[in-house]
Formats: structure tokens, sequence, C-alpha cells
């Protein structure tokens, strides 16, 4: 095929232009001058001019190459513990900085209309994350529950046992600790119906005493409960906002701390992943605790600034309750969201089964997770 093509520029370009030159040199022997080096030779004009035309003369556009589309952003749904809330701050904050987008996603929440929905949900499978608090999850996986933790946002108990003057002095004494079973009690999670109350109010008293009203669940509503006297006391009292709400309707407020009544120190507020997925959604779980991360730093280096981007985001957000709450919350929050305290969760499994909540303790890595270590 080679030899062909060039058979074929031979005949049709080289010899043309050999039998042209063969003339016009022959023109320039039969001049008057002889031919030399100096000698000027002209070349016809058929064996270099071009013929323009339009529609003969092939054309190439060079464009700049089209952009690459960007990449869709995954969707990511997260359950809330509570109604929205200052203690959100880190989740709130790291899509309102672009924190999540950087990470490829895009993070949606929703309010449950009950507080014991989010673990539900999270397990059924119907939400990819949940916000609870550590001792939830020790009695849901007790309970089967495919739950682990991820991501730590408060490192310490959000709630605690609140009642009135009337019923506890300024700094309880065993005397007002004990008196404590006899009042009314109400909750707001299961953590306050199943581990609280049961260590405050004797099974004794619940027997014998024919005018003990039972613990009742409160929902969202313990100030109202509180105010109202519907109950006396609160076992899971969000300890940040529930004085102060009281204080509005003024009756005094008392704050029995978790540790106060033995219980162990634990996380407040935890991200929840199903376990199932976490070997499918590794890098999604990662990237929520990387942003997580980033917006948690970004907040406690502009502490003013974040609430302001806070309350113009959320107005709902904007209080005095909220406001006087916010310096001690930063306190409070976990600046490496993905780090594990495992002797904190061992020592809470130790308790329950101390306490013979459980039949025997669970392990750690049953239980919470580094998503940076998988």
């Amino acid at each position: 095929m080679l030899r062909c093509f060039l058979r074929t520029v031979f005949a049709f370009y080289v010899l043309p232009l050999m039998a042209a030159l063969s003339v016009t040199l022959a023109a320039v022997a039969h001049a008057e001058e002889p031919i030399s080096l100096n000698s000027d030779v002209q070349l016809p004009d058929r064996l270099w001019h071009i013929k323009e035309s339009g529609s003969d003369v092939p054309t190439t556009v060079i464009a700049p190459p089209e952009p690459l589309a960007t990449p869709p952003l995954e969707t990511v749904n997260v359950m809330l513990d509570w109604f929205l809330s200052p203690q959100h701050a880190p989740i709130l904050l790291a899509k309102e900085r672009g924190f999540f987008r950087r990470q490829g996603l895009e993070v949606q929440w929703q309010s449950p209309g009950d507080p014991s929905l989010p673990t539900k949900l999270l397990a059924a499978g119907e939400v990819d994350l949940a916000l609870g608090r550590q001792s939830l999850l020790h009695l849901s996986a007790h309970q089967g529950a495919t739950l682990i933790r991820i991501a730590t946002l408060i490192e310490t108990p959000l709630n605690a046992v609140i009642t009135t003057a009337e019923h506890v002095s300024n700094a309880p004494t065993q005397n007002d600790l004990e008196a404590l079973g006899t009042l009314h009690f109400g909750f707001t999670t299961r953590e306050g119906e199943q581990l609280v109350i049961p260590g405050l109010v004797p099974h004794v008293i619940t027997q014998s005493d024919e005018d003990a009203l039972p613990p009742e669940s409160l929902h969202f509503d313990a100030a109202r409960a509180l105010t109202e006297q519907k109950v006396q006391a609160v076992s899971d009292g969000f300890y940040h906002t529930l004085p102060a709400q009281l204080a509005t309707e003024g009756m005094e407020a008392k704050v029995i701390s978790y540790e106060t009544l033995s219980i162990p120190r634990h996380d407040g507020l935890i991200v929840m992943a199903n376990s199932q997925s976490l070997n499918k959604r590794a890098d999604t779980w990662e990237g929520v605790v990387i942003a997580l991360e980033d917006a948690t730093n970004w907040m406690i280096n502009n502490p003013n600034l974040a609430w302001e981007t806070l309350i113009t985001a959320y107005p709902v957000l904007d209080n005095s309750i909220n406001a006087n709450a916010w310096e001690d919350l930063l306190r409070r929050i976990a600046l490496r969201p993905a780090a594990l305290d495992t002797r904190r969760y061992r020592a809470y499994e130790a308790f329950l089964y101390q306490r013979g909540i459980t039949d025997a303790p669970l392990e750690v890595e049953h239980l919470a997770i580094d998503p940076h270590e998988r």
C-alpha cells in the first residue's frame, strides 16, 4: 500500500514539477546570457499557485474542552435527637460554612416528633444517621438494635435530674437524694425512664405506697409539666435550658447531676450510624466526621461569629436562653469528634451490668468506632 501511495505522489506531483523545470531551464539555456549560479530562474505560476475556494480548503476549529461536570453530592439524612438547639451547632455550621459540600455531601436533617423515634428509624434504615446520647446507645444495643457511634459532638452529659427548691436544698444532702424517691417523676428519654428513675425510686416504694404515682412520659413538655405541677421532678431535663425556662415562671430550679447519682460520665451527644452500613458507606461517614471537625474548630476559633451565623441562618435559636447557654456549650464541644474514649464505654457497660440492667457487658467495638481507624 505504501509503495502504491509513493507511485501516485511521484506521478501526480514530482513528474509535472520536473517537466516544468525542464521547460524553464531550456528557455533559460536559449537566452542570450549563459546560465550560471547567479541566473534568475522563475517558476511558472501553475506550480505553486493555490486555488482559493472555501469549499475546497479543509478547516479545523480549535475550541477549549468542555468543563468537567461537578460530581453530584451524596445526600445524607440525619434525624436530630430533639428540636433544633445550639447543641446541634457542629452540624448546622458544617452546612452553613460549606464543610459538608467540601466532602461531597448534602446533609439534611429533621426533628423527631417524639424523642424515641431517632434510634428506631435508624435501626429500620429509614434515616442515614441519628443523634442521641451514649446511654441511649447502650440500651438500644442490648435490645438488638444495629447501631454504632461514629462521632461525639458533646463530651459531657447535657441532662440531669431537675426539680424545684421546695424539694431539694441548695446543697443536696444524702437525705435530699433519698427524698427524691418519694417524688412524682416525669421523663423525656428512655434513659430517664430505665436508668435514672429506677435508681432514685426504690421498687419497694412503688409497691408499698398506694398513693405513689407512676412516672410519666413528658415528651418535649418538661417545662410545662413542672410549672403546671403535673410532676415534681424530671429525671432527664436539659440543664442548660430547663432551669432558665422555669425562672421565667418564677420557679427556682434545682439541678442534680448524674455524677452525684453515681452514674458514670458519658458522651452527652453522639452521632450514630446503622452498623450494617459501615463497610458500604465507610468513606461517607469519614467525610461527615471530617466536616464536623472542621466546623467545630472554626466555631471554637470564632465563637461570636459562630453564634451570629447560627441565629442568622436559624432565627428560631435567637433567644436569651440559648444565648446564655452558648458559652458553656462551647466548653463541652468535642474538638476531635472521631476520637473514641474506649474506657468510658467499658465503664458504662460495667455500670449497666452491676445494676442488673443487662445480662453481660458488650465489647466496645460493637458499640462505637473511630471512622479514621477503619
